[in-house]
């Protein structure tokens, strides 16, 4: 077999296409794009320093494309991908639900579901099972436990309230 630069940057191609499968940002694959590009200026018979230069340009414009433009294609739309745990859901309304398996009380965010502590500063501290479908505000992460507290119904709510 004939090792010419052109069989290298297919080679190249092929791995980082392969590579793709198990990342899935579509990055691997805009620059396997990228090298598959730079094979056919190898094929033209173009010096290595132009087939480099031609990969820099190709990834430039492919890389960003591929972000940018065809990967918000593949998302669901309100998702914010690489957020949770960064502190943009602190303070935000949660609702309590139990996993189907072993019925942990928990909250979905992000559509992950995270066991739940409610926090000290309430008199249910420390409580770590909640009726599914209380309200709880999201504070921070402990590990992968979400730590919570309880939300307080409005005031005009209670006074519409009548116990039985």
């Amino acid at each position: 077999m004939d090792w010419n630069p052109a069989v290298i940057w297919l080679i190249i191609a092929l791995l980082l296409g392969l590579a793709e499968l198990a990342t899935g940002g579509l990055v691997l694959m805009a620059l396997a794009a990228a090298a598959l590009l730079t094979a056919a200026l190898a094929g033209l018979g173009l010096s290595l320093s132009w087939q480099l230069i031609g990969l820099g340009v190709f990834s430039g414009v492919l890389v960003p494309l591929a972000v940018w433009v065809i990967r918000p294609w593949f998302s669901p739309r309100g998702v914010a991908y690489g957020t949770t745990g960064t502190g943009v859901e602190r303070g935000h309304l949660y609702t309590t639900l139990n996993r189907d398996f072993d019925g942990a009380s928990g909250v979905k965010i992000n559509g992950d579901f995270y066991r739940l502590r409610v926090a000290d500063s309430e008199e249910s501290a420390g409580e770590t099972e909640l009726p599914a479908g209380t309200s709880v505000i999201f504070q921070t992460f402990d590990g992968t436990t979400a730590i919570v507290r309880l939300a307080h119904p409005a005031p005009n709510s209670r006074a519409n309230h009548h116990p039985e």
